[in-house]
């Protein structure tokens, strides 16, 4: 008697169903880098990773607005004729600043108040000139003999008060980790471009404590840094043996680096002759301190802490020379965006793997 062919039922086994498991998750996550790797393209795109700002105007022109086209800078007499005071929103040292009106446009017009302080003024607009980027405040216009600057209109004003505006109900949903480093990550790109701008090495000396730093940046309306004041920034040339002092009086405390600090103590009197001169390190030891307030106190915000410990650590070394240069520090900070958005998007993805 013939013997019936018995049907064998196959099963998947689980090495099988593992294997397919694991080929669906690298394809998963190839095309998560993919997506991570056009996103982070268009990010830095619109952080100036390009010095240089396709949008911007070619030297001496401006455009504003909705303008498609670029107007020559506003000279003495389009200033007086055409731009109109509308109220004075600061004053400092050197100038007072003026909310004012050009054609329907906001905009800010700077006038010295001190007639002793005009050289720091004129040096203000003279590194405003040159150094018009994605990173510097846009200039409208100016008017040498009577003192006078007209730049762009940011409502939110400076970084000082990045806080308060973050409690906005129209910008709450900006106050996350991710936008906070993204704020952290221009700031430093800033401090990257004045340390290889087209005038050479160029320090932020403004910069003696906390609320001073914050006072010298712009908060965009998208949520981006400017530099706007540049009336001390100081050109450091090592192969002529040049480097800065960041003006003529003592500093004291953390917050200025060391090397900035009177070293022979307090039995000898500061005398700013004696006062040995330093390099653009000193923006570096401040870096910390600025991305610390930049990234605030929300969900995530330690990790991001975490991630950055030892280059904070590494740009608060004594020895000016053993700090990383902004090239680095700006480097480390993307790596720590993209690693942290990687691992937002597919938490779990190691593991797994």
């Amino acid at each position: 008697m013939e013997k019936k062919p018995h049907f064998v039922r196959r099963e998947f086994l689980p090495r099988e169903v593992s294997s397919i498991s694991l080929a669906l998750l690298l394809v998963a996550v190839l095309l998560l880098n993919v997506l991570l790797y056009l996103y982070l393209n268009k990010f830095y795109s619109s952080l100036g990773h390009t010095e240089t700002d396709p949008s911007l105007c070619p030297f001496g022109h401006f455009k504003l607005g909705s303008v498609k086209n670029c107007s020559p800078w506003l000279s003495c007499e389009a200033i007086n004729r055409e731009v109109r005071k509308l109220k004075c929103v600061g004053e400092g040292a050197v100038k007072k600043v003026f909310l004012s009106e050009w054609k329907e446009n906001k905009v800010v017009l700077s006038q010295l108040t001190n007639s002793e302080l005009k050289e720091d003024f004129l040096h203000g607009l003279k590194m405003l000139k040159a150094l018009q980027s994605k990173h510097v405040v846009r200039l409208l216009g100016y008017c040498e003999q009577q003192f006078t600057i007209l730049t762009e209109y940011h409502p939110l004003g400076s970084l000082r008060g990045l806080n308060e505006t973050l409690h906005i109900p129209k910008y709450k949903s900006m106050n996350t980790w991710h936008h906070r480093l993204m704020l952290a990550i221009d700031y430093v790109s800033v401090i990257h471009y004045l340390h290889s701008s087209p005038l050479g090495t160029l320090v932020m000396c403004d910069s003696n404590d906390l609320d001073k730093v914050l006072s010298q940046y712009l908060l965009t309306s998208d949520f981006h840094i400017l530099v706007n004041d540049l009336d001390a920034l100081p050109l450091v040339n090592r192969s002529a043996g040049r480097l800065v002092k960041c003006g003529h009086r003592e500093l004291q405390g953390e917050f200025v680096a060391p090397e900035q600090r009177w070293p022979y103590g307090q039995d000898v009197p500061f005398e700013d002759d004696l006062m040995p001169p330093y390099d653009e390190k000193t923006d570096i030891w401040k870096i910390p301190d600025v991305s610390n307030f930049l990234l605030g106190h929300v969900e995530g915000s330690d990790i991001v802490r975490l991630h950055l410990f030892d280059v904070h650590a590494a740009c608060k070394k004594k020895d000016p020379a053993e700090r990383p240069s902004a090239r680095e520090v700006l480097d480390t900070y993307r790596k720590v965006l993209t690693l942290l958005i990687r691992e937002a998007a597919m938490p779990g993805t190691r593991e797994m793997l």
